[in-house]
């Protein structure tokens, strides 16, 4: 089957263009970052504190480019078997009990019978190189830091080549490669030898602007002035010394909330119902509760009708 190059954006500015037709609100940074993984075909490695949307990078550009999105989500002791191939070998025994009862068992030709595709387990690292779908997939590999450095090495030989060896049958090839996102959640250093072969991007908490431009944008309903106030709040939230600020898609979880209350204006008593959707720590969410909300409430009431002012 012959893999389609995919249509790649011409410029960083279609690729926004691209990107916000999706529905995703990206920086300059990060579209630059993202375009040139694209034009040069190296992985883009995403750095940042869970919730950003790096994860939503990698799905955004499969619908944006119009191909199939495979993830691998990273575990601890996640080996060769989970990420790339295995034999299904129950079905294996199960094909040798049949040819026994019809005492058809030749061991010689069972030896290659059983190890065909048609008992292999295809994992998504296997998936994202053979060629079985019209163009090359988005391949995700999702919270990297979670995985041992054994699979970083093995990582790190995939992405030079796009190619696997299955011993009973041979190399497999990409004949396009796929587009890769690696995504990091820094809880521990990934060694540089597979950053040095990415175009690395380090995405933060949005500033106001950008928050505001995400939540009109994701949460149907949700009134200007909402909106507004949702992201002043959120905004000063995280300048408070929290366990775990909360991050933009619990933004949009609190804000959908918020629209199905039927809530039009912010109100501490609101606030201090739904801080579970924003807050994930029983610790922070006491920590937060009541004077300190008013508080919060405040500046971020003063600083979303500044905004809307200016």
């Amino acid at each position: 089957m012959t893999v389609e190059a995919l249509r790649l954006p011409a410029s960083v500015d279609e690729l926004q263009t691209l990107l916000e037709r999706e529905l995703y609100v990206a920086d300059r940074s990060l579209a630059v970052s993202i375009f040139l993984a694209l034009i040069l075909q190296r992985p883009l490695f995403l750095e940042g504190e869970a919730g950003v949307g790096k994860t939503e990078v990698a799905k955004v550009l499969a619908a944006a480019l119009r191909t199939s999105l495979i993830r691998l989500q990273c575990y601890e002791g996640l080996d060769i078997s989970h990420a790339v191939y295995e034999w299904n070998y129950s079905r294996q025994l199960l094909e040798i009990r049949l040819l026994e009862t019809a005492e058809a068992l030749d061991r010689e030709s069972a030896a290659h019978e059983l190890f065909t595709e048609a008992f292999l387990v295809k994992r998504p690292l296997l998936r994202a190189v053979e060629q079985t779908r019209q163009r090359p997939p988005v391949l995700l590999i999702d919270e990297i830091d979670r995985a041992d450095e054994e699979f970083e090495g093995y990582l790190l030989e995939l992405l030079s080549d796009f190619q696997i060896t299955i011993p009973e049958l041979g190399t497999i090839r990409a004949e396009q490669p796929p587009v890769v996102v690696i995504t990091s959640n820094r809880t521990r250093e990934v060694h540089d030898a597979l950053k040095r072969r990415c175009v690395y991007a380090w995405i933060d908490y949005p500033d106001f602007d950008k928050e505001h431009r995400i939540v009109s944008t994701k949460v149907p309903g949700l009134s200007a002035s909402l909106a507004a106030q949702v992201a002043a709040f959120v905004q000063e939230l995280r300048t408070v010394d929290l366990y775990k600020a909360a991050g933009i898609s619990e933004t949009l979880d609190w804000a959908a909330a918020l629209v199905a209350l039927n809530q039009d204006v912010l109100e501490a008593d609101a606030i201090n119902e739904t801080l579970g959707l924003l807050l994930k720590n029983q610790e922070d969410i006491e920590s937060v509760r009541g004077e300190r909300i008013q508080s919060i409430l405040a500046r971020a009431l003063a600083r979303s009708a500044g905004q809307a002012g200016a």
